[in-house]
């Protein structure tokens, strides 16, 4: 059985399991990181990752933070946008507001330049 179909893993799962084996890190470390204890963290972080239960808000929060991600990454459900996602998550500010204002100019212009086409 693969990841996948062992069980319905959710979104959020999958990306903290992915995040987290890109870090090369165990469940228990992120457990622990997070706050929760020792004994119980491998636990609590592989029933994540599977999709046996979801986590709170809050507690996704924290571990996006521990795992040096957004929370928007966590729970985006298009793997191409979270891959952009976690390109610019390395980037500085002024850098993600200059190549995302080129970004939207370029969609306006496509955009306008189909409806003048129509016309």
């Amino acid at each position: 059985m693969t990841f996948e179909t062992a069980h319905d893993a959710t979104v959020i799962g999958r990306r903290m399991r992915l995040r987290r084996e890109a870090l090369e890190w165990s469940q228990e470390k992120v457990g622990v990181e997070i706050g929760i204890d020792e004994s119980a963290s491998r636990a609590r972080i592989s029933r994540y990752e599977l999709g046996i239960h979801e986590p709170p808000v809050k507690t996704a929060r924290l571990i996006a933070q521990v795992l040096g991600v957004s929370l928007t990454y966590l729970y985006c459900e298009d793997d191409e946008l979270a891959a952009l996602l976690l390109a610019m998550e390395s980037l500085s500010k002024e850098r993600k507001s200059t190549l995302v204002a080129q970004w939207l100019a370029e969609l306006d212009a496509g955009v306008l330049g189909i409806e003048k086409a129509s016309l």
